[in-house]
């Protein structure tokens, strides 16, 4: 029979406008409340604890890991800066009118690691010799630039630069400019943890740019420091993963969620961390757990920010704010805005995400710096 398209046209109109008026009102108090969330989950890191250095490398899916491997780091966000607009988009950025450049921000805490420390990273992950771009990415939004923030920072990036330049490394001139930090712009969801989330294109602009021969044709053993590193960024993951069970694999790698009342720890008082079941990395502590109602183990507050990363996800009527593990990206949950005071936030988790480490096991297993914050507990 042959299909009479006119007549299909009409029906079909009908029900992409049924379905657009549907849609557009979830989507836009979703992401409302998304946007909501994230300033909730700000109280996290706006700590004065913390502070912020901003470099431009080039692409910034390619500056964006070797900074969130450091222990001490407590984010990365990619976004434009530099420029003279003031919505600046990736499209926008990309046609070299915008002035901006694309950058990262590297949240830190200066008591785990330096800026000094932070500088040997960046000059490690970009060539300070080209003024016109970086590797393959040419255009001024890829210049190689360090934006300082107060006197602190800008005294030690120029120091840091001379020092570079006196170990002749390099046959020509260093040209990657120290300029005062403007305002930063984030980039579009899409260009956030591209390591993580486009591995295999992650994997090719870092071959196919060139960035990587260079790299490692000029630092050689030197490029990755790894004395800086935390100790979860440096997992056998394929060995991790291979001791997993089946639920345990579907939840942290397939993003699936365990069945509510039937799971290790929606009931559990015992006091303890609970780490990455991949990575061992620290995630939240029973001090901040309780009892949501949902059969699933929840908690106000994570124990270690810098060691959870936020995703969007979700379908067309709905979104969620997933939780997951920084250095594993292992899929630990998702996070609410209707938990108990003082955060009003409710980490809704999966046991088969997590570990537990009984508080008289914390030195024992390597989380001996945990134990103080049990101390007393249970003594008249």
């Amino acid at each position: 029979m042959k299909l009479n398209w006119k007549r299909l046209a009409l029906p079909v109109g009908l029900a992409a406008v049924v379905l657009y008026f549907a849609y557009a009102p979830a989507h836009e108090r979703g992401t409302a409340e998304a946007s909501g969330l994230r300033s909730q989950l700000e109280q996290f890191t706006d700590g004065a604890k913390y502070e912020t250095a901003v470099f431009a490398g080039g692409c910034f899916w390619s500056e964006e890991e070797p900074f969130e491997r450091l222990d001490g780091v407590v984010s990365v966000v990619t976004g434009y800066t530099g420029g003279h607009t003031t919505d600046p988009s990736y499209a926008k950025v990309s046609t070299g009118t915008t002035g901006h450049l694309e950058a990262v921000q590297v949240k830190y805490d200066p008591d785990r690691i330096t800026y000094d420390e932070l500088l040997q990273v960046f000059w490690r992950n970009t060539d300070p010799t080209d003024a016109n771009g970086q590797f393959g990415d040419r255009g001024t939004e890829y210049r190689s630039v360090i934006f300082y923030d107060g006197e602190m920072q800008r005294a030690s990036a120029e120091a840091s630069k001379a020092a570079l330049a006196a170990q002749g490394k390099f046959a020509k001139p260093l040209v990657t400019k120290i300029l005062p930090a403007a305002a930063f712009y984030k980039a579009e969801d899409e260009h956030q943890d591209f390591y993580k989330t486009n591995p295999a294109g992650f994997r090719s602009n870092m071959a196919g740019s060139g960035r990587d021969a260079f790299l490692d044709r000029v630092w050689g053993d030197d490029r990755i420091m790894k004395e800086l590193e935390s100790r979860y960024a440096q997992i056998d993951k394929a060995a991790s993963l291979n001791s997993l069970t089946k639920l345990q694999y579907d939840v942290t790698q397939r993003d699936q969620d365990e069945p509510p009342y039937q799971n290790e720890y929606w009931d559990s008082t015992e006091e303890g961390i609970y780490v990455d079941i991949v990575s061992g990395e620290p995630l939240f502590s029973s001090k901040d757990k309780f009892d949501a109602g949902t059969g699933w183990t929840s908690f106000m507050r994570p124990l270690e920010p810098g060691n959870i990363v936020y995703r969007e996800a979700g379908g067309v009527f709905s979104s969620t704010t997933q939780v997951r593990s920084r250095y594993a990206d292992s899929f630990i949950g998702d996070v609410f805005n209707d938990g108990p005071e003082p955060t009003g936030l409710r980490f809704c988790t999966n046991s088969a995400s997590l570990r537990f480490i009984p508080k008289d096991q914390l030195a024992q297993q390597g989380y001996g710096e945990y134990a103080k914050t049990f101390e007393g507990d249970g003594q008249q």
